[in-house]
């Protein structure tokens, strides 16, 4: 009988060595902590940016199209090729408010001074009080706080593209010195000289597009018309890319002309 055949013999050979044990896994690791470290300093930097640039990449994250309200593409600048749109008149609030906050009396008047972003724009108060803030009492002299206040405006205004209004407001008290001279002159003559000391000082001889006096026709209290706080100077920064003339929101209060006007609250004027 044959004898059986002999099953082959299998030879299995591993490779050794210390690169075939661990494989390429070191460099997914050292990838990692790099790009950790990466987006460790990018955070350190963001931290140290104003608030313009926060802001603008903020924007590009929520909508990298560009679409987005803030997407980088229309920072305030320094100059007149900046451009701003509705949804940078808060960034416009904040910096006028920095720079009022540096001058030496400031502390005296800020509670006279308020901004409120409207369907028309940036909305600056200037508010007399009782005895007279901004102008001198029953004049339309700007004293030294006033001077200083709307200097600073204008030197900041200037920069900008926008137009500009400015408003004369007063209570419904006659004006105590009779005679023909009114409210309504009274609320026009400061409404020209603010305009007049802001044109003096870095506003743009067509950047000015009206100058209002109201009287007491828009009062910022009308359940109260002898309120101190209806008496006011008011500057407004229109919108580069939205008509002011729309129709008001619901509560706002209209001029006789039809003209939209926000009703900010604030503290007492006086004239």
């Amino acid at each position: 009988m044959a004898a059986p055949a002999k099953a082959p013999i299998i030879v299995i050979k591993k490779k050794g060595g210390h690169g075939g044990h661990h494989g390429g896994a070191w460099k997914v690791a050292y990838a990692d902590f790099v790009t950790a470290m990466m987006a460790l300093f990018i955070v350190l930097w963001l931290m140290n940016t104003s608030k313009p640039i926060k802001d603008a990449i903020a924007g590009y994250f929520q909508d990298p199209a560009g679409t987005a309200d803030k997407a980088g593409k229309d920072i305030v600048g320094s100059n007149n090729s900046s451009v701003l749109p509705a949804q940078n008149m808060a960034q416009l609030k904040a910096e006028l408010e920095k720079k009022l906050s540096e001058l030496p009396n400031f502390e005296k008047f800020k509670s006279r001074i308020e901004m409120k972003v409207t369907q028309e724009g940036l909305r600056i108060e200037l508010l007399e009080g009782e005895k007279g803030t901004f102008f001198d009492s029953g004049s339309q002299t700007l004293n030294g706080d006033g001077r200083e206040a709307l200097i600073t405006l204008a030197q900041e205004l200037g920069k900008l593209p926008n137009k500009l209004s400015v408003e004369g407001h007063t209570d419904a008290k006659p004006y105590s010195k009779g005679g023909n001279y009114t409210n309504w002159e009274l609320s026009s003559d400061r409404a020209n000289a603010a305009r007049r000391l802001l044109q003096q000082n870095g506003v743009g001889a067509d950047q000015v597009k009206q100058v209002r006096g109201f009287a007491d026709q828009s009062l910022r209290k009308p359940e109260d018309p002898l309120d101190p706080s209806n008496r006011r100077i008011s500057l407004i920064v229109h919108y580069l890319d939205t008509a002011p003339e729309k129709a008001p929101d619901v509560g706002m209060l209209t001029s006789p002309q039809g003209q939209p006007l926000a009703a900010p609250s604030g503290v007492p004027a006086k004239h």
